[in-house]
């Protein structure tokens, strides 16, 4: 089964690449725009789980509003 890291909805990439730049803001790792292959494992999860962290609260938070 082929796995695609395509982002469906027109104009999320600008959206996801903030997001991004700020979970990494959060947690204190510096992103340049474009390439950041010079950043370690841990802090790419570091970054990552930030991310998630904030669209779970963001979820419970909508689910709270309802």
């Amino acid at each position: 089964m082929a796995q695609s890291n395509k982002i469906s909805v027109p104009g999320a990439k600008n959206a996801m690449e903030q997001f991004k730049m700020q979970a990494a803001s959060e947690v204190g790792v510096n992103l340049n725009k474009g390439y950041n292959g010079d950043i370690t494992a841990r802090q790419a999860g570091s970054i990552g789980g930030q991310m998630v962290k904030k669209m779970i609260e963001s979820y419970e938070n909508s689910l709270g509003a309802k």
